[in-house]
């Protein structure tokens, strides 16, 4: 089988060009200021996506991952450089990108149906819509019969699916996903990962996904990114060259292993 191309980012900044692409991050920074010191978290990231394409993001804990992927929903402002979605430039958030995050943070009050078709029914969207498009997604999330079900009734993971299935409810053009999966034992997480590429088979989103499991993102992702220490930089990108679908036990293969042993080299020489 075809090895993964590593590619260093100053090769890759001539993508950054590229016409036609969904999401465009040039020149990125993120800097925070506290009691008058300024922290620099983010500093010049170039990521370029094509439309459909998943690419995930690991690197060092707090090297600046979910902050450049916050900067990339609006949720922070950028320091410097500019971020593109369909060629137009974003300045804050928008319905053309969605985020999911380490909690499910679901609303316990209300049903699954309700916590999926909430935004939808914040913008004013018909019942018989938010309902059709609310039981669409749970059959897709695999959530058929739980429909009346609240979030203490759920386990873990199908309260994940359901905050997948949340930010899907809107149509995003773009699907951001701050480990979603952190939270879960490490056999749901397993059942998780591949219950998302069906989904995302099903929807070919634009996704990016943070996570500091290099498995999780070789199995996931069509590009696995490395981030450096603070403040972020890409120091290296892989293209992975596994066909879709990918069985769950492809994560055993010799192939898939010596691509998780190069990422984790360069992570960990980070980390020193």
């Amino acid at each position: 089988m075809k090895r993964a191309a590593t590619r260093d980012p100053a090769s890759a900044r001539g993508a950054v060009k590229h016409a036609g692409a969904k999401l465009c991050a040039r020149n990125v920074s993120v800097s925070f200021v506290s009691r008058g010191r300024a922290t620099d978290a983010v500093a010049g990231v170039d990521l370029t996506m094509a439309d459909g394409e998943f690419v995930a993001i690991v690197g060092p804990s707090g090297s600046g991952k979910s902050t450049f992927l916050m900067a990339l929903d609006g949720l922070i402002p950028l320091s410097g450089g500019s971020i593109e979605i369909d060629g137009q430039e974003i300045d804050g958030p928008g319905p053309d990108r969605a985020v999911v995050f380490q909690d499910a943070s679901l609303l316990p009050w209300r049903t699954v149906m309700a916590n999926i078709t909430y935004g939808l029914e914040l913008a004013g969207r018909p019942r018989s819509d938010r309902e059709e498009v609310g039981q669409r997604l749970i059959e897709l999330a695999g959530l058929k019969g739980f429909e009346s079900f609240y979030p203490r009734q759920l386990s873990g993971g199908m309260q994940q699916r359901v905050n997948i299935a949340r930010a899907l409810a809107a149509d995003p053009e773009v699907l951001l996903l701050d480990e979603p999966f952190s939270g879960l034992d490490a056999q749901t997480r397993e059942t998780m990962q591949v219950e998302l590429l069906k989904i995302w088979d099903e929807r070919k989103k634009t996704a990016v996904f943070v996570t500091h499991q290099i498995d999780e993102a070789v199995y996931l992702a069509d590009r696995v990114v490395a981030f450096s220490a603070r403040p972020a930089r890409i120091v290296a990108e892989w293209q992975i060259p596994f066909p879709r679908p990918r069985p769950l036990d492809l994560k055993q293969s010799d192939d898939v292993r010596d691509i998780e042993r190069e990422i984790w080299q360069v992570v960990r020489g980070q980390t020193t």
